[in-house]
């Protein structure tokens, strides 16, 4: 598979770390399954890709939303690990902010098209989609006839994103948004926002001072967007508005915002680093294993100097 292929040199390097190992895995996954989830209440179609683990048995659940413009078919690094590891990974795509935005427009109105897509209401299509897919996932795992069926946990629910998929993920899991945007939604149990933003109006401690869920963010030294003005200072205000307890932030060095991704994207000046998607693959893993799983081992590894073994000297981590 393509993450074992990448890994495959460096993966058993940090096992001498100790037992815990973030990055070892099985060395193949099975291809993913792709659904379409009708939404009747809304007349809206919800297209989801989902990686299965190996296990038969019930697993925990993670979530995952792309940045505008992607699909479900983005970030399968990451799909692929988390599934190897015994995830059921469930990747959401969102009609209105995915591939549709720019696909059939000449290159010279995508940018227009993309920032008018960035919009309230996409964002409220985006939470109604996750509350409507966590819904979906609940019939089809008690449904004897659906490939679903008894293989999820879902009492152990993850959230994660990128970029407006990190938006998604922060108003579903605990930011408080004006005019009721969005609530937390009491099934997601931890989540993950990669390329965060801070709150586009108002106080950061007031939007995320009372995030009472663990949360992993990821950001880079240059992890800037265009479409919405954020750049990396922005993406800076969210971790120290937090509350203490289970938090946790990784700034990579020289990240552009592509580095979250599968490839590069139009307009990036850095040279791709392949540590940063191991130190991305790592962290989210000891993270979900220590706050889904409930496991000892990644909650030691998250919390003590091992996190330092797969970043670079100039990587930035840091928890409270």
């Amino acid at each position: 598979m393509r993450f074992a292929a990448f890994l495959a040199a460096p993966l058993f390097a940090f096992a001498a770390h100790g037992a815990y190992d973030p990055l070892a895995a099985p060395a193949s996954v099975a291809a993913p399954q792709d659904f379409v989830f009708h939404d009747a209440r809304r007349d809206r179609d919800v297209p989801v890709r989902v990686f299965l683990p190996a296990e038969r048995t019930p697993q925990s659940v993670v979530l995952f939303s792309h940045g505008l413009g992607g699909s479900r078919e983005g970030n399968a690094f990451m799909g692929e690990h988390w599934a190897a590891r015994g995830y059921v990974a469930v990747f959401v795509q969102h009609p209105g902010s995915d591939t549709s935005v720019w696909s059939d427009v000449p290159k010279e109105k995508r940018y227009a098209e993309m920032k008018r897509a960035a919009s309230v209401k996409n964002l409220r299509l985006r939470t109604g989609d996750i509350a409507f897919v966590l819904d979906e996932l609940a019939r089809r795992d008690g449904d004897r006839g659906s490939p679903l069926a008894g293989r999820m946990d879902l009492s152990r629910i993850g959230m994660s994103g990128h970029s407006f998929g990190a938006i998604t993920t922060q108003a579903v899991s605990g930011e408080q948004l004006p005019m009721g945007l969005a609530k937390a939604d009491p099934r997601i149990k931890a989540a993950i926002a990669f390329s965060p933003s801070g709150p586009r109006m108002g106080d950061a401690k007031r939007a995320f001072g009372s995030v009472s869920i663990p949360w992993m963010l990821m950001t880079g030294t240059e992890d800037n967007a265009p479409i919405g003005a954020i750049d990396s200072a922005k993406r800076l205000e969210v971790f120290p508005a937090l509350p203490s307890g289970g938090k946790y932030e990784l700034v990579l060095d020289r990240a552009e915002h592509s580095a979250f991704t599968d490839r590069a994207l139009p307009g990036d000046k850095e040279a791709r680093n392949p540590n940063h998607h191991r130190a991305i693959l790592a962290l989210s893993t000891a993270f979900w294993d220590a706050y889904l799983k409930g496991d000892p081992a990644a909650r030691s590894w998250l919390d003590g100097d091992e996190p330092r073994s797969v970043l670079e000297s100039k990587d930035r981590w840091q928890r409270k």
